[in-house]
Protein backbone atom coordinates (compact mmCIF):
# COMPACT_ATOMS: atom_id res chain seq x y z
CA UNK A 1 0.00 0.00 0.00
CA UNK A 2 3.20 2.78 0.75
CA UNK A 3 4.61 2.09 -2.60
CA UNK A 4 1.69 2.60 -4.65
CA UNK A 5 0.31 5.81 -2.09
CA UNK A 6 4.80 7.03 -2.85
CA UNK A 7 4.23 6.59 -6.20
CA UNK A 8 1.11 8.49 -6.65
CA UNK A 9 2.67 11.39 -4.13
CA UNK A 10 5.75 11.10 -6.62
CA UNK A 11 3.36 11.74 -9.82
CA UNK A 12 1.65 15.07 -8.29
CA UNK A 13 4.88 16.09 -7.51
CA UNK A 14 6.39 15.35 -10.99
CA UNK A 15 2.69 17.40 -12.60
CA UNK A 16 3.01 20.05 -10.46
CA UNK A 17 6.87 20.56 -11.40
CA UNK A 18 5.99 20.66 -15.15
CA UNK A 19 3.29 22.93 -14.65
CA UNK A 20 5.47 25.28 -12.71
CA UNK A 21 8.49 24.63 -15.13
CA UNK A 22 5.63 25.34 -17.88
CA UNK A 23 3.97 28.67 -16.34
CA UNK A 24 7.92 30.02 -16.78
CA UNK A 25 8.65 28.83 -20.34
CA UNK A 26 5.42 30.28 -21.37
CA UNK A 27 6.37 33.16 -19.80
CA UNK A 28 9.59 33.53 -20.92
CA UNK A 29 8.65 32.34 -24.33
CA UNK A 30 5.96 35.13 -24.27
CA UNK A 31 9.11 37.77 -23.18
CA UNK A 32 11.08 36.64 -26.17
CA UNK A 33 8.24 36.98 -28.97
CA UNK A 34 7.53 40.30 -28.01
CA UNK A 35 10.98 41.65 -28.87
CA UNK A 36 10.66 39.68 -32.20
CA UNK A 37 9.67 41.92 -35.41
CA UNK A 38 10.69 44.85 -37.84
CA UNK A 39 10.79 47.19 -34.32
CA UNK A 40 13.55 46.24 -32.37
CA UNK A 41 12.51 45.98 -28.72
CA UNK A 42 14.08 44.76 -25.94
CA UNK A 43 13.53 41.99 -23.38
CA UNK A 44 14.21 44.77 -20.64
CA UNK A 45 11.96 46.64 -22.55
CA UNK A 46 9.04 44.59 -22.58
CA UNK A 47 9.87 43.68 -18.84
CA UNK A 48 9.52 47.47 -17.82
CA UNK A 49 6.60 48.21 -20.33
CA UNK A 50 4.59 45.24 -18.61
CA UNK A 51 5.55 46.27 -15.34
CA UNK A 52 4.84 49.97 -15.89
CA UNK A 53 1.16 48.92 -17.03
CA UNK A 54 0.53 46.63 -13.90
CA UNK A 55 1.18 49.31 -11.04
CA UNK A 56 4.21 47.90 -10.21
CA UNK A 57 6.83 50.37 -11.52
CA UNK A 58 7.35 53.30 -13.05
CA UNK A 59 9.84 53.34 -15.74
CA UNK A 60 10.28 56.08 -18.85
CA UNK A 61 9.82 53.78 -22.18
CA UNK A 62 9.75 55.66 -25.64
CA UNK A 63 6.10 55.69 -26.53
CA UNK A 64 6.73 53.66 -29.62
CA UNK A 65 8.03 51.07 -27.94
CA UNK A 66 5.24 50.63 -25.24
CA UNK A 67 2.55 50.85 -28.37
CA UNK A 68 4.21 47.94 -30.22
CA UNK A 69 4.61 45.69 -27.37
CA UNK A 70 0.98 46.26 -25.11
CA UNK A 71 -1.43 47.30 -28.14
CA UNK A 72 -0.04 45.09 -30.69
CA UNK A 73 2.77 42.59 -29.82
CA UNK A 74 0.93 41.32 -26.53
CA UNK A 75 -2.54 41.00 -27.30
CA UNK A 76 -1.65 39.13 -30.30
CA UNK A 77 0.55 36.96 -28.58
CA UNK A 78 -1.85 36.03 -25.40
CA UNK A 79 -4.61 35.52 -27.73
CA UNK A 80 -2.30 32.93 -29.81
CA UNK A 81 -1.73 31.60 -26.12
CA UNK A 82 -5.45 31.43 -25.60
CA UNK A 83 -6.16 29.06 -28.99
CA UNK A 84 -3.26 26.78 -28.46
CA UNK A 85 -4.33 26.22 -25.09
CA UNK A 86 -8.16 25.35 -25.94
CA UNK A 87 -7.56 24.17 -28.85
CA UNK A 88 -5.65 21.53 -27.49
CA UNK A 89 -7.57 21.19 -24.38
CA UNK A 90 -10.40 19.87 -27.41
CA UNK A 91 -8.74 17.74 -28.92
CA UNK A 92 -7.41 15.97 -25.69
CA UNK A 93 -11.54 15.83 -24.71
CA UNK A 94 -12.42 14.75 -28.29
CA UNK A 95 -9.66 11.76 -28.71
CA UNK A 96 -11.01 10.57 -24.91
CA UNK A 97 -14.82 10.51 -25.76
CA UNK A 98 -14.36 9.33 -29.31
CA UNK A 99 -12.01 7.30 -28.73
CA UNK A 100 -10.39 8.29 -31.91
CA UNK A 101 -6.68 9.35 -31.91
CA UNK A 102 -7.68 11.25 -35.18
CA UNK A 103 -9.83 13.73 -33.76
CA UNK A 104 -9.61 17.17 -33.37
CA UNK A 105 -11.15 20.04 -32.13
CA UNK A 106 -12.52 20.82 -36.13
CA UNK A 107 -13.82 17.40 -36.45
CA UNK A 108 -17.19 18.22 -35.41
CA UNK A 109 -17.49 20.62 -37.98
CA UNK A 110 -17.35 23.51 -36.38
CA UNK A 111 -14.20 25.06 -38.59
CA UNK A 112 -16.21 24.62 -41.95
CA UNK A 113 -19.07 26.31 -40.05
CA UNK A 114 -17.36 29.15 -38.52
CA UNK A 115 -16.27 29.24 -42.27
CA UNK A 116 -19.47 29.46 -44.07
CA UNK A 117 -20.35 32.31 -41.64
CA UNK A 118 -17.82 34.58 -42.07
CA UNK A 119 -18.21 34.35 -46.03
CA UNK A 120 -22.15 35.36 -45.45
CA UNK A 121 -21.07 38.21 -43.56
CA UNK A 122 -17.70 39.21 -45.15
CA UNK A 123 -19.27 38.59 -49.34
CA UNK A 124 -22.48 38.58 -48.71
CA UNK A 125 -22.97 41.40 -46.10
CA UNK A 126 -25.39 39.01 -44.25
CA UNK A 127 -26.13 40.59 -41.14
CA UNK A 128 -22.74 42.35 -40.89
CA UNK A 129 -23.97 45.48 -39.54
CA UNK A 130 -25.09 43.83 -36.48
CA UNK A 131 -22.76 40.95 -35.83
CA UNK A 132 -19.61 41.70 -37.75
CA UNK A 133 -17.24 39.10 -39.08
CA UNK A 134 -16.42 37.13 -36.03
CA UNK A 135 -20.02 37.01 -34.99
CA UNK A 136 -21.03 35.31 -38.28
CA UNK A 137 -18.47 32.83 -37.99
CA UNK A 138 -19.42 32.20 -34.43
CA UNK A 139 -22.98 31.76 -35.65
CA UNK A 140 -21.76 29.35 -38.49
CA UNK A 141 -19.86 27.54 -36.09
CA UNK A 142 -22.82 26.71 -33.91
CA UNK A 143 -25.04 25.85 -36.97
CA UNK A 144 -22.69 23.34 -38.17
CA UNK A 145 -21.87 21.53 -34.69
CA UNK A 146 -26.13 21.58 -34.28
CA UNK A 147 -26.16 19.54 -37.68
CA UNK A 148 -23.86 17.04 -35.92
CA UNK A 149 -25.47 16.94 -32.85
CA UNK A 150 -28.65 16.11 -35.13
CA UNK A 151 -27.60 13.76 -37.88
CA UNK A 152 -25.88 11.52 -34.67
CA UNK A 153 -28.93 11.51 -32.72
CA UNK A 154 -30.92 9.87 -35.30
CA UNK A 155 -28.41 7.31 -36.81
CA UNK A 156 -27.39 3.96 -34.65
CA UNK A 157 -23.42 3.92 -35.19
CA UNK A 158 -22.60 4.77 -31.47
CA UNK A 159 -19.48 7.44 -31.33
CA UNK A 160 -18.63 6.61 -34.73
CA UNK A 161 -22.22 8.44 -36.05
CA UNK A 162 -20.50 11.76 -34.20
CA UNK A 163 -17.56 11.08 -36.58
CA UNK A 164 -19.36 10.46 -39.52
CA UNK A 165 -21.74 13.45 -39.20
CA UNK A 166 -18.70 15.49 -38.33
CA UNK A 167 -17.70 14.16 -41.95
CA UNK A 168 -21.14 15.11 -43.52
CA UNK A 169 -21.11 18.40 -41.61
CA UNK A 170 -17.14 20.07 -42.58
CA UNK A 171 -17.85 18.48 -46.43
CA UNK A 172 -21.15 20.14 -46.79
CA UNK A 173 -20.13 23.85 -45.33
CA UNK A 174 -16.90 23.23 -47.21
CA UNK A 175 -19.04 23.43 -50.59
CA UNK A 176 -21.12 26.30 -49.29
CA UNK A 177 -18.00 28.10 -48.58
CA UNK A 178 -16.39 27.49 -51.61
CA UNK A 179 -19.51 28.36 -53.81
CA UNK A 180 -19.95 31.69 -52.21
CA UNK A 181 -16.99 32.75 -52.50
CA UNK A 182 -16.72 31.29 -56.24
CA UNK A 183 -20.13 32.98 -57.33
CA UNK A 184 -20.01 36.02 -55.81
CA UNK A 185 -16.67 37.26 -54.03
CA UNK A 186 -14.49 39.81 -56.02
CA UNK A 187 -10.65 39.26 -56.00
CA UNK A 188 -9.91 41.48 -52.97
CA UNK A 189 -13.29 40.00 -50.80
CA UNK A 190 -11.75 36.48 -52.08
CA UNK A 191 -8.20 37.51 -50.61
CA UNK A 192 -9.49 38.56 -47.37
CA UNK A 193 -11.42 36.30 -47.01
CA UNK A 194 -8.93 33.46 -47.67
CA UNK A 195 -6.52 34.88 -45.70
CA UNK A 196 -8.91 34.91 -42.34
CA UNK A 197 -9.84 31.55 -43.38
CA UNK A 198 -6.02 29.99 -43.22
CA UNK A 199 -6.07 31.43 -39.68
CA UNK A 200 -5.36 35.33 -38.58
CA UNK A 201 -3.73 36.89 -35.37
CA UNK A 202 -3.68 40.38 -36.97
CA UNK A 203 -5.44 43.32 -35.18
CA UNK A 204 -5.89 41.49 -31.88
CA UNK A 205 -7.05 43.61 -29.42
CA UNK A 206 -7.34 43.24 -25.26
CA UNK A 207 -11.33 42.79 -25.71
CA UNK A 208 -9.88 39.43 -28.20
CA UNK A 209 -7.42 38.51 -25.06
CA UNK A 210 -10.51 39.03 -22.76
CA UNK A 211 -12.81 36.68 -24.90
CA UNK A 212 -10.42 34.34 -25.55
CA UNK A 213 -8.65 33.43 -21.94
CA UNK A 214 -12.29 33.75 -20.70
CA UNK A 215 -13.31 30.95 -22.47
CA UNK A 216 -9.70 28.89 -22.25
CA UNK A 217 -9.93 28.86 -18.57
CA UNK A 218 -13.66 28.68 -18.54
CA UNK A 219 -13.16 25.01 -20.84
CA UNK A 220 -9.69 24.41 -18.52
CA UNK A 221 -11.98 24.08 -15.23
CA UNK A 222 -14.89 22.51 -16.48
CA UNK A 223 -12.22 19.73 -18.14
CA UNK A 224 -10.67 19.14 -14.50
CA UNK A 225 -13.89 18.44 -13.05
CA UNK A 226 -14.03 15.66 -15.28
CA UNK A 227 -11.11 14.22 -15.23
CA UNK A 228 -12.67 10.90 -13.75
CA UNK A 229 -15.03 10.53 -16.51
CA UNK A 230 -12.49 11.15 -19.75
CA UNK A 231 -10.58 8.74 -18.50
CA UNK A 232 -13.21 6.18 -18.41
CA UNK A 233 -14.18 7.10 -21.86
CA UNK A 234 -10.62 6.18 -22.95
CA UNK A 235 -11.74 3.07 -22.43
CA UNK A 236 -14.95 2.48 -23.39
CA UNK A 237 -18.77 3.38 -22.85
CA UNK A 238 -19.23 0.46 -20.27
CA UNK A 239 -15.76 0.99 -18.31
CA UNK A 240 -17.39 4.76 -17.89
CA UNK A 241 -20.56 3.20 -17.07
CA UNK A 242 -19.37 0.81 -14.28
CA UNK A 243 -17.27 3.76 -12.90
CA UNK A 244 -20.85 4.96 -11.98
CA UNK A 245 -20.56 7.86 -14.75
CA UNK A 246 -23.48 9.09 -16.80
CA UNK A 247 -22.07 8.27 -20.10
CA UNK A 248 -24.84 9.76 -22.56
CA UNK A 249 -25.00 13.21 -20.08
CA UNK A 250 -21.93 13.78 -19.56
CA UNK A 251 -20.81 12.76 -23.33
CA UNK A 252 -23.87 16.10 -24.44
CA UNK A 253 -22.09 17.88 -22.00
CA UNK A 254 -18.18 17.97 -23.03
CA UNK A 255 -19.42 17.69 -26.76
CA UNK A 256 -20.86 21.07 -25.93
CA UNK A 257 -18.14 22.61 -24.38
CA UNK A 258 -15.76 21.56 -26.82
CA UNK A 259 -17.76 23.30 -29.47
CA UNK A 260 -18.15 26.56 -27.77
CA UNK A 261 -14.73 26.81 -26.98
CA UNK A 262 -13.65 26.07 -30.77
CA UNK A 263 -16.40 28.05 -31.81
CA UNK A 264 -15.39 30.95 -30.15
CA UNK A 265 -11.64 30.75 -31.17
CA UNK A 266 -12.11 29.90 -34.35
CA UNK A 267 -14.61 33.13 -34.91
CA UNK A 268 -11.69 35.18 -33.09
CA UNK A 269 -8.46 33.67 -35.08
CA UNK A 270 -9.95 31.60 -37.99
CA UNK A 271 -8.95 27.80 -38.50
CA UNK A 272 -5.71 26.49 -36.56
CA UNK A 273 -5.43 23.29 -37.57
CA UNK A 274 -2.86 20.27 -35.80
CA UNK A 275 -2.96 21.85 -32.27
CA UNK A 276 -5.71 19.66 -31.00
CA UNK A 277 -4.06 16.77 -32.99
CA UNK A 278 -0.53 17.06 -32.00
CA UNK A 279 -0.29 18.11 -29.00
CA UNK A 280 -2.63 15.21 -26.92
CA UNK A 281 -0.18 12.50 -28.29
CA UNK A 282 2.49 14.82 -27.29
CA UNK A 283 1.10 15.12 -23.85
CA UNK A 284 0.44 11.62 -23.07
CA UNK A 285 3.91 10.35 -24.89
CA UNK A 286 5.39 12.18 -22.20
CA UNK A 287 3.04 11.68 -19.57
CA UNK A 288 1.51 9.15 -19.52
CA UNK A 289 -2.79 8.21 -20.21
CA UNK A 290 -4.23 9.60 -17.10
CA UNK A 291 -5.85 12.77 -17.62
CA UNK A 292 -5.43 14.20 -14.50
CA UNK A 293 -1.99 14.88 -16.01
CA UNK A 294 -2.64 14.84 -20.03
CA UNK A 295 -5.05 17.86 -19.58
CA UNK A 296 -2.40 20.61 -17.68
CA UNK A 297 0.03 19.32 -20.21
CA UNK A 298 -2.01 19.63 -23.37
CA UNK A 299 -3.08 23.03 -22.14
CA UNK A 300 0.59 24.49 -21.51
CA UNK A 301 2.19 22.99 -24.32
CA UNK A 302 -0.78 24.47 -26.39
CA UNK A 303 0.12 27.85 -25.21
CA UNK A 304 4.09 27.59 -25.59
CA UNK A 305 3.36 25.79 -28.72
CA UNK A 306 1.19 29.10 -30.58
CA UNK A 307 3.32 31.59 -28.73
CA UNK A 308 6.37 30.84 -31.05
CA UNK A 309 3.94 29.51 -34.09
CA UNK A 310 2.82 33.75 -33.79
CA UNK A 311 6.06 34.48 -33.63
CA UNK A 312 7.42 32.80 -36.23
CA UNK A 313 4.54 33.86 -38.57
CA UNK A 314 5.32 37.55 -38.08
CA UNK A 315 8.90 37.19 -38.61
CA UNK A 316 9.20 34.62 -41.55
CA UNK A 317 7.89 36.90 -44.18
CA UNK A 318 8.03 40.23 -42.84
CA UNK A 319 6.48 42.63 -43.53
CA UNK A 320 3.64 40.27 -44.49
CA UNK A 321 2.75 38.23 -42.19
CA UNK A 322 2.03 34.05 -42.61
CA UNK A 323 -1.16 33.16 -41.93
CA UNK A 324 -0.82 31.42 -38.32
CA UNK A 325 -2.91 28.56 -39.58
CA UNK A 326 -0.25 27.98 -42.32
CA UNK A 327 2.30 27.90 -39.63
CA UNK A 328 0.70 25.33 -37.58
CA UNK A 329 0.21 23.17 -40.36
CA UNK A 330 3.82 23.09 -41.47
CA UNK A 331 5.04 22.92 -37.91
CA UNK A 332 2.29 20.02 -36.95
CA UNK A 333 2.48 17.89 -39.90
CA UNK A 334 6.61 16.69 -39.33
CA UNK A 335 5.78 16.94 -35.40
CA UNK A 336 2.84 14.51 -35.95
CA UNK A 337 4.94 12.47 -38.36
CA UNK A 338 7.53 12.29 -35.56
CA UNK A 339 5.04 11.30 -32.97
CA UNK A 340 3.71 8.75 -34.95
CA UNK A 341 7.47 6.87 -35.78
CA UNK A 342 7.82 6.97 -31.66
CA UNK A 343 4.61 5.77 -30.98
CA UNK A 344 5.56 2.70 -33.45
CA UNK A 345 8.93 2.30 -31.90
CA UNK A 346 7.19 1.76 -28.26
CA UNK A 347 4.64 -0.32 -29.92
Amino acid sequence: MAPRAGSKVSRGLAVAGFSLLGILVFLLSVGVAMTLGPADVSLVNVRDIITNHLGLTDIPIHVSDEAIVWQERLPRALVAAACGAGLGLCGTILQSLLRNPLADPFILGVSSGASTGAVLVGVLGLGGTFIGLSGGAFVGALAAFGLVLLLARYSNAGTGSIVLAGVASTQLFSALTSLVIFAFADSDEARGVMFWLLGSLEGMRWADVALTASVAFIGVGIALFYLRSLDGFAFGDEVAASLGIHVARTRVILLILTALVTATLVSVAGSIGFVGLVLPHAARLMFGQRHSRVVPATVILGAIFMVWVDAASRVAFAPTPLPVGVGTALVGVPVFVLLLVRRGKRA
